[in-house]
């Protein structure tokens, strides 16, 4: 046993390391690799009751006072203000509530609005005009404080980009011609479509929802404050927004509509989607995917007849297609998320 451990519970953990010049975090450190842990506080080293606290016998009589009929319905600070109208104290408002804690008796007693629990929604496309993904983002007009709103409409399972709009506002009657005017375009059928889109004005509107009532349109909302309920407009907004060419702000509205008709000519029909197997989505909404797909796999099987030595572990095969693709896909039976 070291000198440290001799004084330690003669004088105290901090008196014995001063004494020693030790540093605690030593002792601590050297005794857990040890196996050893501090002996238990001597009754001196119990911390003391301190000479304001209530006795016993007050805090009961305290406790009886808040139990009275006419105390019932009332809060601390009320019972101590009427206790001093009567000419009588027994403790501060701080200490009446600490003690009606201690009994279980603090808490909140006023009928509060609770929130009813979203559900989470749980969406699967297996093909083309299916499900739909709208949002609405925000571009930098000339000036501070200017602003243009881009409406886009995109299909989940093919990342297919039937419709998009800019104005100068936010409008859930402009959002309700795009939707129509999507529709019409693809030619939905009632029953054929869920939309999905987050909790905006424009997207809980009673216009858009009466269309898409109209429509024979399913309508489907995120949960309020969860950011991935809507991942491929958010998704497609970005790889917007991180394009090449894209500016810190455009000069006009008509500068801005300009810039989005090349983007979404580009983004639809030239650009290779990685989460589509490297098709774009013109060629998956379009119902081309597995045509391509059978040219890329001759076309590496020509090479892998050419050169196999080129390839070791197995021949070549182009990109997988996914066959569905899932808004918050569910977890397997059995399996929490």
């Amino acid at each position: 046993m070291t000198a440290l451990d001799q004084l330690r519970p003669l004088i105290g953990m901090k008196r014995a390391c001063q004494a020693l010049s030790v540093p605690r975090a030593t002792w601590y450190r050297r005794s857990k690799r040890r196996g050893l842990f501090p002996a238990a506080p001597t009754s001196a080293q119990h911390q003391r009751r301190s000479a304001r606290a209530l006795s016993e016998g007050e805090q009961s009589g305290v406790l009886a006072c808040l139990h009275e009929e006419r105390f019932q319905d009332c809060s601390p600070a009320q019972v101590y203000a009427a206790l001093l109208d009567e000419g009588r104290f027994y403790c501060s408002i701080r200490t009446m509530y600490r003690l009606l804690e201690t009994q279980g008796e603090s808490h909140e007693r006023r009928d509060q609005l609770t929130h009813p629990p979203y559900q989470k929604p749980e969406l699967l496309a297996t093909g083309a005009n299916q499900l739909w993904s709208w949002d609405i983002t925000k571009l930098r007009g000339p000036v501070k404080w200017t602003v243009y709103h881009l409406y886009v409409i995109l299909d989940v399972f093919s990342r297919y980009v039937v419709g998009w709009m800019i104005a100068h506002r936010e409008s859930a009657e402009l959002a309700k011609r795009l939707i129509h005017h999507s529709c019409r375009a693809q030619n939905i059928a009632p029953g054929q479509l869920t939309v999905h889109a987050d909790r905006g004005s424009s997207m809980k509107s009673k216009p858009v929802a009466l269309l898409l009532a109209d429509l024979g349109v399913v309508k489907t909302h995120s949960r309020p404050h969860v950011s991935d309920d809507n991942p491929y407009s958010e998704s497609q907004f970005r790889t917007l927004k991180y394009r090449p060419g894209f500016p810190d702000r455009f000069g006009s509205i008509e500068d801005a509509r300009g810039f989005c008709q090349s983007f979404f000519q580009w983004y639809n029909h030239q650009h290779h989607h990685s989460g589509l197997g490297l098709m774009t989505p013109a060629m998956v909404h379009h119902g081309q995917a597995m045509h391509i797909l059978a040219h890329r796999q001759a076309v590496l099987d020509a090479a892998y007849s050419a050169h196999p030595e080129r390839f070791v572990r197995k021949p070549p095969t182009p990109p997988e297609l996914p066959s569905q693709v899932w808004i918050n896909k569910p977890p397997p039976e059995g399996k929490t998320p």
